[in-house]
């Protein structure tokens, strides 16, 4: 049940729900325990799932010190005795498919966030399904049998709260924050803890002597705007005070696709990195068509070898799902960053297509003409899909392989 308020024409927002009935249901270190439950000796051992860098760790190994993106020399330092593991990127799609069925079979209200992650709203179960703790106490058996994994859920009237509450639960746990008692729960937390806080603002709030979310909801939105402008003032004071007004929805379609490769830290010349890169635009511009999609703006992300980020973006005259189109773009991005690589190294390279929209909203140019379904993108996509991802590829990848492909939601 909730209390909303509405504008005439326009959906009614969520106000106040009078039970804690939203769960986010979060897998715990999701690669590393599907690697546990397959080979049962990597049990209670510090797992580290990666080939040059960390892609998953156990909590085992999280005891460490050891996080994502961390190199391997540096893991091996913290922690010589880690059980390092290749990934298997098909076991962990299995294994999210298994999850997300069972989210499925437990309501019909259910938001993917990612493979491992999900909000679900059970509000309207009680009667024939129990209370929301029940509920989620049921959830987390049923993935525990029939997959195998352990699950955190964390139960709150809010998505961001039900958010930070199975942060705190975890590993495999259950959290639930009562109505009336948020604050309470929340405020004692460090500010890390809201959305939209990285290192940067982080830093800016600790040299404010703000280190928890209580002294920033104190602090008032007033002041917060002196320090962090009013648009984060403005979104971080209503998370400090327990306001997230968003409903779960189904139906989503993503935003954006990426794909990124890790590089290690040795010298990489301009052209490999372009051959990789255009390694990453062919898989991009398949997932593209193969989700009848196309995209405006081209983004490059790169990782530098001190680990900071930067990233450039491009946005296209028109919308495309052309491979041709993308790899220009991508390729303009990376001559213009390539004098910062020189000068900084790299480890990594990703791009991502945003400004999505769908195939057939296109506006068509002239002379008006359908588009064409027999285009060199069409072939190759059709092999392969027919002969596997590999079946045909660029010459500068022959000897680099087509690197990790991680698994991606249904779109």
């Amino acid at each position: 049940m909730f209390v909303s308020d509405s504008v005439a024409g326009r959906r009614p927002r969520i106000r106040t729900r009078t039970e804690a009935s939203i769960l986010h249901a979060d897998l715990d270190s999701f690669y590393a325990s599907v690697e546990q439950r397959d080979q049962p000796w990597l049990r209670g051992k510090p797992v580290i799932v990666g080939g040059g860098v960390v892609l998953a760790a156990s909590y085992e190994a999280k005891a460490f010190g050891i996080r994502t993106p961390m190199n391997i020399g540096q893991v091996l330092r913290l922690c010589p005795h880690a059980v390092l593991v290749p990934p298997r990127m098909s076991a962990y799609a299995a294994a999210s498919k298994a999850v997300l069925a069972v989210f499925h079979d437990t309501t019909p209200i259910v938001e993917p966030i990612s493979i491992d992650e999900a909000f679900l709203d059970v509000g309207g179960l009680r009667r024939i399904r129990g209370a929301p703790i029940d509920i989620a106490r049921t959830l987390r058996a049923e993935v525990a049998r029939s997959v195998g994994l352990p699950i955190s859920v964390g139960i709150a009237g809010t998505k961001f709260l039900a958010k930070v509450a199975s942060a705190v639960a975890k590993p495999d746990g259950l959290r639930l924050v009562e109505p009336g008692a948020e604050l309470e729960f929340l405020h004692p937390l460090p500010v890390e803890r809201l959305w939209g806080v990285g290192k940067v603002t982080a830093a800016t709030l600790h040299a404010n002597g703000i280190t928890r979310i209580g002294q920033l909801a104190e602090l008032g939105e007033p002041h917060l705007r002196a320090i962090l402008g009013p648009a984060a003032a403005r979104h971080l004071f209503a998370l400090a005070s327990a306001r997230d007004p968003r409903r779960v929805e189904t139906g989503k379609r993503r935003r954006s696709i990426g794909a990124q490769r890790a590089l290690g830290r040795r010298h990489r010349e301009p052209d490999e990195l372009a051959a990789y890169l255009d390694g990453l635009t062919d898989r991009l511009g398949r997932r593209l068509r193969a989700a009848d999609r196309v995209c405006r703006t081209v983004i490059l992300r790169l990782r530098f070898d001190d680990f900071t980020r930067a990233t450039r973006s491009h946005t296209l005259a028109e919308a495309t799902d052309a491979t041709a189109a993308l790899r220009h773009a991508a390729r303009l991005l990376l001559d213009t960053a390539q004098p910062l690589i020189t000068e900084r190294g790299i480890t990594l390279i990703g791009l991502a297509l945003t400004n999505l929209d769908d195939a057939d909203t296109m506006q068509l140019t002239l002379p008006l003409q359908p588009r064409a379904d027999n285009t060199l993108d069409a072939t190759l996509d059709d092999l392969r899909r027919r002969f596997g991802s590999t079946a045909v590829t660029r010459a500068a990848l022959l000897d680099k392989g087509a690197g990790l492909s991680v698994p991606l939601l249904p779109d």
